[in-house]
């Protein structure tokens, strides 16, 4: 036996003095179109059907100036702003490496990179390396907190070494903390 999924429906004028819950969909008879109800707006939001549609009925000279905003505002990306913290040196014996940069705005994102500050690992004074790892772990990425002083952005390190691949031969190589410098770029 076939089963049958039958939803509420009535004419425009019964549609139009209904109040649907959050996701009803009733069908009006008259329109022969669906509605699509949100549990506040009385008669819902109809649905047209593909045949009513045709590029005649969509003029963009008469969609208000207003429409065009919130949609440029909704999907175009705010300017953000980036800070840089001054290389201080890494410690492979910390748990963490904690850097207050204050303020109280959400990072989008944040990226670490090592300096060189004496040659190492092919690597020469002032080289950035943006590839490295610390322990087991690739490329790891610092956690952020909020606290009262503000925004403090932390790399884990586990009391674990650095290592970078060695630029000329790509062989893993263990850093030497008093060699290398780490710093946070910090985008908001």
């Amino acid at each position: 036996m076939t089963r049958v999924l039958q939803i509420r429906r009535g004419t425009t004028q019964q549609n139009n003095n209904f109040t649907g819950m959050i996701g009803e969909i009733t069908m009006d008879t008259d329109e022969k179109t669906l509605r699509v109800h949100d549990g506040e707006t009385l008669g819902g939001f109809a649905i047209a059907r593909a045949d009513m549609l045709s590029e005649k009925n969509i003029d963009p000279n008469t969609i208000p100036d207003e429409v065009w905003q919130s949609i440029f505002d909704r999907f175009t990306p705010k300017p953000y702003t980036v800070t840089e913290t001054r290389p201080f040196p890494i410690n492979s014996k910390c748990s963490y490496l904690d850097y207050i940069i204050g303020g109280t705005q959400k990072p989008l994102f944040i990226q670490v990179a090592l300096v060189c500050t004496v040659a190492e690992a092919g690597y020469n004074t002032g080289d950035e390396v943006w590839a490295f790892g610390i322990g087991n772990r690739t490329n790891p990425q610092p956690n952020w907190i909020i606290d009262q002083d503000g925004l403090h952005v932390c790399l884990m390190v586990g009391k674990q070494k650095y290592w970078a691949s060695h630029r000329d031969t790509g062989d893993t190589t263990e850093l030497t903390d008093e060699n290398w410098s780490v710093f946070f770029r910090v985008y908001c």
